[in-house]
């Protein structure tokens, strides 16, 4: 577990992300990261959830229209 400190940025508060946190989540300066409702509270994630669902929803399709893919593909 990690403390983070809150922090005043100009006219905002932002929070330092120890490295050991940055690392663990492969982020880098200038990353955008995401914060959803879990089910035991706040989660912070490096993917956007609307963009996994939009992929899961693609390779769904993908899956069921195989053939009709393949034959666009030519």
């Amino acid at each position: 577990m990690h403390a983070l400190k809150l922090t005043q940025i100009g006219n905002s508060v932002g929070v330092i992300l120890p490295k050991e946190v940055l690392a663990r989540l492969k982020l880098e300066k200038g990353d955008t990261v995401y914060i959803t409702d879990g089910p035991d509270g706040m989660r912070l994630t490096p993917h956007d959830p609307a963009f996994e669902a939009q992929m899961k929803a693609a390779r769904e399709i993908m899956k069921e229209r195989r053939a009709v893919l393949h034959e666009l593909a030519k």
